[in-house]
Parts: structure tokens; sequence; C-alpha cells
């Protein structure tokens, strides 16, 4: 549901006998957090906003200790379908915004929307597809989780190995009915490990939808008696999740990965010239740096068009490319923060005109220690990624220095 204005959406609420709205948000995490309110105080949150304290908030308290409130996004109302049809509850994702309405700064939502516009500005749009991994596991009499996965399967197996495929169904079933469309689903290499891939949309529509589906999958998988896990490493000697972000870069409807080079090679060269600097906004986890490097998890700054362990892939689907893929980033990250940094370093690459550097094309295997000593390598350690970010002269200058600021500051203080 879209552009719809605050009387057509309380002739909804009133309509749909809607009891409970959920004004939600995230922290620093990506974790959703939320505030319900009635139908009666729907008005005042459009127009005034509800206050929370963003004391108790990790990522929210940027030094000035000024109140902050909840504002609804009218676009992105969805009715939860797994709560009750009568006394429904619907959810909105919120703007946060101080006392007069002027935007909170340090919220990452709002800063992938400036981002956006900057794009926008530049005469180019985006789109993004995500690629999600999770593991289930088996929980207690007393719902409490245990380690030992939901099942022993492998690779695209089918039941009986694969016990979540009920699961799966019933979460991409939900996630349609909320209007989010899951492309495909299947059971990963790990035991009990499940991946879900959903349709790309533009950018901000892509990260509610990423806040939406995991909230989904933890709900439907709570209701079927196992507990989901998107850690990047839950199991010491099993491959870690990953989520797997596709991003496409367009010009009304000319694609600019496949119709113009030249920027979108200096577009994806700001990304891989920049990874040292940002990999903290997208692995923001001790483990997350457990997950890098064992078996297909990438660990070199490399790209490839071929090879599915590349850092960073652009793949050909019938001659033509469509999207490239960054396979390092974890379901840990804020995807709000973590898109509009992955743009802004794009937005570096086009204004510098950097090239890309040459594609890795030969399987790993058959590079010598020597070749490989010679490769750029993602930060091996959480701190070595907070040095790499904090001495990064590309967010230093940039005009989001105070929220990259905030964000490390914040990361070194809860590690």
């Amino acid at each position: 549901m879209s552009h719809l204005s605050i009387d057509d959406i309380l002739e909804f609420v009133e309509e749909n006998d809607v009891k409970f709205i959920r004004l939600a948000f995230c922290d620093l995490y990506g974790n959703q957090k939320n505030i319900s309110i009635m139908p009666s105080e729907l008005r005042s949150a459009f127009e005034d906003g509800i206050n929370f304290d963003p004391f108790l908030i990790l990522g929210f308290e940027d030094g000035m200790g000024k109140d902050l409130f909840l504002k609804p996004d009218a676009d992105t109302l969805h009715v939860l379908p797994w709560r009750p049809s009568s006394g429904r509850v619907i959810r909105f994702y919120c703007d946060v915004v101080y006392a007069d309405g002027t935007p909170f700064s340090m919220d990452y939502r709002q800063f992938l929307k400036d981002t956006l516009k900057q794009c926008e500005d530049m005469g180019f749009t985006t789109k993004m597809g995500l690629r999600s991994e999770f593991y289930l596991f088996k929980t207690d009499d007393n719902g409490i989780p245990t380690d030992e996965p939901f099942d022993n399967g492998g690779y695209l197996d089918v039941a009986p190995s694969d016990r979540g495929e009920n699961i799966r169904r019933e979460i991409c079933l939900s996630l349609e009915e909320m209007g989010i469309s899951p492309q495909s689903s299947h059971h990963e290499r790990g035991p009990g490990q499940n991946e879900i891939d959903f349709q790309s949309a533009d950018a901000l529509t892509t990260a509610d939808n990423f806040v939406t589906y995991k909230n989904v999958v933890e709900n439907i998988a709570a209701r079927n008696g196992a507990y989901a896990c998107f850690e990047p490493k839950p199991i010491d000697d099993a491959p870690g999740n990953g989520l797997h972000i596709l991003m496409s870069t367009h010009k009304g409807e000319k694609n600019l990965i496949s119709d113009d080079k030249e920027f979108s090679d200096s577009f994806m060269a700001g990304i891989i010239n920049r990874m040292r600097d940002i990999t903290i906004f997208l692995n923001c986890r001790r483990d997350s740096y457990d997950r890098l490097g064992y078996l297909e998890a990438p660990k070199y700054i490399t790209w490839s068009m071929q090879n599915n362990s590349r850092l960073f892939r652009v793949p050909e689907i019938n001659g033509r490319r469509k999207y490239f893929i960054l396979r390092s980033p974890d379901s840990c990250l804020n995807p709000y923060l973590a898109t509009a940094i992955i743009l802004q370093a794009g937005i570096a690459g086009v204004k510098g005109k950097e090239q890309l550097p040459p594609a890795l094309e030969f399987k790993s295997r058959l590079l010598t220690e020597d070749e490989y000593s010679k490769l750029d390598t993602l930060p091996a350690t959480i701190e070595e990624a907070i040095e790499c970010a904090s001495n990064s002269s590309f967010l230093k200058e940039s005009t989001f220095a105070k929220i990259a600021e905030n964000y490390i500051e914040t990361i070194k203080m809860s590690i």
C-alpha cells in the first residue's frame, strides 16, 4: 500500500478491525524495535510523532540529549499475517525525528533516503535484491533454543533430509501476503541451514523488506517449534550465514550495468577500492570475521564474472550483465546504513572515474602462495575493521563523517 493519506489509513484501520499499530525502527545492529499504539493515537503519531527514550537504544545517542520521536512512513503499512484476523495488528516503519520534526542526525533510514536523493541528482536510480541465509535449531519443551540443528540436510536437499521445507513455505507465503516477493528458497550446505532469495526493488523498499523478512522468519520458525538464527557463524565447523547483496544501477529503463560500462565499472570500482574502509558497516560482530575466508565466504578483495567464491561477482546471463553481487555482508548489519555506505562508495568511484582492477577468473586452488600474497584482503578481525574505518579518508572527508564516527565509536564500546 502506498501514497495513502492519513484519512485513508484511519479508514483502513476502522474497516479492517485493526486494534494495535506497531511503530517499528532498527537499532545499530538492524534489530527491530517497536512501540505499539492504539488506533486513537494514530493521527497524533503522524502529526507529532511518538516519543521514546533514545538512551536505551544502541546507536541512538548523538550527544545532544534531545527527545526523539517516531513518525510512521505511510508507504510502509503492512498487516501482520501471523496475528489474529479479528483485532488485527498493522505495522509501519518510522522516521526518527526531533521534537520540531527535523530528522534525527543519526537516523540511518534518513541517511539512506538522502543517499538515494544524491543518486537521483547524479541521474541514476538503484535496485537491490538479497539472498539471505539462516540456521534453524530445535527448541526444548519450554521453547528455549538448543544447539541442535533442526535437520542434517545439505545443499538443495529435499524432505525427509530437509525438515525446514514447510517452514520456508510458510515464510514465503507470509511474505507474499505482506507484498514482499520471494524468488526462491532452498536448504543450504549446513545442517539446518536455509536460504531465501527475494526480488529486487528500490533500495529503501528492499531495506525495509529485509527487516520485515527477518521478523517473519523468526516468528514463523517459533510457531513451528524452531529457532531461526541469523548469526554469521553459529556452528564452528559449518558454513556461516551470509547476506548476498545484488545491486543494479539504472537510468530510466536503461540498466547501466549492461548498457554503460564506463559508469558501472567506476561505480563498482568505488566499492571494491573502499572495501577495507567499509567492512565494519557490513560485518559488525566479532563472529562476522570467523565466517570470512571459511569455505566459500570471501577473504580476498577480488572480483569475477564466473567464480562463485569471489567477494564481488558480475555474472553474465545470455551475454549481458544485469547486476553485481557483493558476498561479504552478513544479516546482522543495519540494512539502511549498509546500503547507504555501499552506495556512497559507488558514488565516490563514479565521481573519481575510478577503474576496475582486472578480474580474477582462475579457480582459487590454482593460485600460488606468491600470487595470493599480492592480493588485498578483507579485515581479518573486528578490531582491524574498526581501525580501517577509523583511518579512512573516504569516511573522514565525507558529508556523513559524523554518522560513520558515531557508528564506529558505538561498535567499539559494544564489542
